[in-house]
């Protein structure tokens, strides 16, 4: 009889991936001391060179796990990797710049060093993932990374989760068998996959070839002979999944967890949590002081721009609904003259740029050539540039750079009782920008299907957040996000 080691391949894979990360550690800490080395001629390095190399590789590792880049999926994919690792990678650089900066010891380090460190660690984190996507690519060839899965249960229950699976096509993923205790009404073969014997066949066949997992697909309503089955299935060193029948249903999964030591399956949890929410806390706030700083040459012109061409107040303040279905007050510039009857010919109320006007009772969309906009206004709209007072509400904690467009009470009180996922969206703070609107989902929205539309990727976003997908975000606002043909 031959021993096989059931977890070979889930356990390489792991410790693929935890090499990986201490790989990546350690070549940010040797290519500062290497780059210390070349300009110094000494390996005895200052205080302040240590301290920026250890932040440097913290902020690595952090970084690199949120943008996904010790997924096993994503190793063979070596473009895919080496711009999001330089992305990344990026980022601590720019982090490392602003805190040495606000420390007032960016003085203190050589510049030959930072460029050196830069250039090599980049260089060893490239050399590093081709040779293991080459490794990888090899090893998957053979075989050698496949999840070997037995499937028990040969009825409707195991065909749907077969089904399932080949739906699916996860890559690495091999069913070897299936295995049905019942003496009669077993087919030969389920979706092309054979049925190899019963459970006593499966426990000699997991001895003599190896099985990473086996998954159990029989009703759980079976009672006393699902808990035999289970009794005897533990006697093999293999994993052990027993699937619920409402997983089929493609209800939310996102594992399982304990309640007093009782296992719950997880339907939903919070987007950010831990590291995330702290490093999209540092994102929001870092780059808000920024933008602010930044723009500062531009809001003041505006500003007197809005106050001598119209009646009413520089800013517009509304409430809005934020994180968690809280009320907020978001702040802009105003684009459209007051609600005194007065002031404009068909004014109507202050509307914001998803169309909704601070009358609660009303919806109302801005609309194209719409008489409340004044004229400084209809330009601020085109570009964007009305929503420049924005960061003020990221650095205040009511919003983030980027997340989905909050909209106001009357918006939310009217969608959400038509769009069943639409107060979904307030799972994360309400953004500046988002994934909507770089793909066009902007301005007026004259249908609920486009709503919903809207909303699609509201979620997409916030099941997928990552650092770089808000920097891809960020980025992509500054060729699409400003100037739109439906903002008016």
């Amino acid at each position: 009889m031959v021993a096989y080691s059931t977890s070979f391949a889930a356990d390489t894979r792991r410790l693929i991936i935890a090499g990986l990360r201490v790989s990546d550690v350690l070549a940010v800490l040797v290519a500062g001391a290497v780059a210390y080395w070349a300009r110094h001629g000494t390996l005895h390095i200052e205080d302040v060179y240590i301290a920026a190399m250890a932040l440097g590789a913290l902020l690595t590792a952090t970084y690199m796990h949120f943008a996904k880049l010790y997924s096993y999926s994503n190793l063979v994919a070596f473009s895919l990797q080496f711009g999001t690792v330089t992305a990344m990678w990026g980022a601590v650089f720019v982090s490392l710049i602003a805190l040495a900066y606000f420390a007032q010891v960016s003085d203190r380090y050589s510049r030959f060093w930072v460029l050196t460190w830069f250039t090599t660690t980049l260089l060893i984190f490239g050399a590093l993932r081709v040779l293991l996507a080459y490794q990888v690519e090899r090893w998957a060839k053979r075989g050698e990374l496949d999840i070997n899965i037995a499937i028990v249960g040969a009825g409707d229950f195991g065909r749907r989760l077969i089904q399932f699976f080949d739906r699916r096509k996860t890559p690495g993923i091999r069913i070897v068998g299936v295995f049905d205790d019942r003496q009669t009404r077993v087919p030969a073969s389920i979706e092309g996959y054979p049925v190899r014997g019963n459970i006593s066949d499966l426990l000699n066949y997991i001895r003599e070839n190896r099985v990473d997992e086996v998954v159990v697909a029989v009703p759980w309503r079976a009672g006393g002979q699902l808990r035999e089955l289970i009794a005897r299935l533990q006697t093999v060193a293999t994993d052990v999944k027993l699937c619920p029948e409402e997983i089929l249903q493609e209800i939310p999964n996102l594992g399982y967890g304990e309640v007093a030591g009782v296992p719950m399956l997880k339907l939903s949890e919070r987007p950010l949590s831990g590291w995330s929410l702290f490093a999209k806390a540092i994102e929001d706030r870092l780059l808000s002081v920024a933008i602010l700083i930044g723009f500062l040459p531009v809001m003041i012109p505006i500003a007197l721009a809005i106050k001598l061409t119209s009646r009413g107040p520089v800013f517009f303040r509304q409430t809005r609904y934020g994180f968690n279905n809280n009320n907020f007050t978001v702040l802009k510039f105003r684009t459209m003259y007051p609600a005194d009857p007065a002031a404009a010919p068909g004014s109507g109320g202050e509307a914001d740029e998803d169309g909704v006007p601070n009358d609660r009772k009303s919806v109302q969309q801005a609309r194209r050539d719409d008489p409340r906009i004044t004229p400084v206004g209809a330009f601020l709209r085109r570009t964007s540039l009305d929503e420049l007072p924005q960061p003020i509400n990221v650095i205040r904690g009511e919003m983030s750079l980027v997340g989905p467009r909050p909209h106001a009470v009357a918006h939310n009180e009217e969608y959400a009782a038509t769009i069943n996922e639409y107060l979904s969206r307030h799972r994360m703070k309400p953004g500046i920008t988002g994934w909507a609107q770089v793909n066009g989902f902007r301005g007026e929205t004259g249908t609920v299907d486009l709503m919903r539309q809207r909303v699609e990727y509201d979620l997409y976003y916030i099941e997928n957040w990552s650092v770089l997908f808000d920097f891809r975000i960020l980025l992509m606002t500054l060729f699409v996000g400003f100037i739109n043909r439906n903002a008016y």
